[in-house]
Parts: structure tokens; C-alpha cells; sequence
């Protein structure tokens, strides 16, 4: 009789992913507050009614944007933890919806070119080094193999 041996435990190398991961959702929750923060002050709210419908457009859209990040970010979080066999392709796709994200605040967004160059090249970064890591890594075939 052969007794199978227990996947490996979380541990090592993959807490950088899961930590990148908890990063993420913190930050974007943080960002959801900073958007539903006009809704709490007058002059914020006086601001987004008096303005053209453009910028009340932009700003559902930030929310929303924010929102799926936040969503998507804590069930890939979930996974990780549960060690699905779902998470691999999951992950590699959350963090080209980073890279995506990135571009698009690099190109869209008002803030400074360095921050949102910064943003993009660390999102670039993790993307080229844990793609990789997630399709060839034989820890990964082996930690993610939950149903």
C-alpha cells in the first residue's frame, strides 16, 4: 500500500506572489475609499454634480475599475490560500491585468509620469519574473493541485 505524501505547504518563493497579491487588495481597497470619500463630503459631492457629466463618468468608472480589482484580487487571494489548481492560470492573468492597468494610469491618469513609470515598471517586473515561475516552477505543480 503506498501512501501518498501531502502537498507542500505555502512557503519559500510563493510568499512573494501571495504577499504582491495582499499588497494589491489593500491598495486597491484603499483607492475604492478614496473614491467613495467624495460621496461622504459636501464639497466633494457640490464638485462632481456641478461638473460636466464627463467627470462623474470618469469617476464610476475609476470606482468601478477599482472595485473588479479589489473583487478579482481577494478570489485570487482565496485560491491561493485554498491551493487550487485554478490559481497558476489565474494568477499569471491578475497580473496582466496589473501590467494593463498600469499602462493605462501611465497613459490616462492624471499624476506624475515618475509615479505612474514606477508603477508600470514594477508591474512589468513581477509580471516577466512570475509568469514564468508559474508555468515552469515544479513547486507550483505541485504546492496548487486542490480541486
Amino acid at each position: 500500500m503506498t501512501v501518498s505524501s501531502p502537498a507542500p505547504r505555502i512557503g519559500g518563493w510563493l510568499l512573494l506572489p501571495l504577499a504582491w497579491l495582499i499588497m494589491t487588495l489593500l491598495t486597491s481597497a484603499l483607492v475604492m475609499a478614496v473614491y467613495l470619500s467624495a460621496l461622504f463630503h459636501p464639497e466633494l459631492r457640490q464638485a462632481m454634480t456641478t461638473n460636466p457629466s464627463a467627470f462623474l463618468l470618469q469617476w464610476g468608472l475609476s470606482l468601478a475599475t477599482s472595485t473588479v480589482v479589489w473583487l478579482y484580487s481577494a478570489w485570487v487571494t482565496w485560491m491561493f490560500c485554498k491551493r487550487s489548481h485554478r490559481l497558476p492560470r489565474h494568477y499569471i492573468i491578475w497580473l496582466l491585468v496589473t501590467v494593463v492597468l498600469a499602462v493605462k494610469s501611465f497613459a490616462f491618469s492624471p499624476i506624475a509620469d515618475s509615479n505612474a513609470i514606477r508603477t508600470l515598471l514594477v508591474s512589468l517586473l513581477a509580471a516577466a519574473l512570475l509568469v514564468p515561475y508559474f508555468k515552469r516552477s515544479q513547486r507550483v505543480k505541485t504546492t496548487f493541485i486542490a480541486p
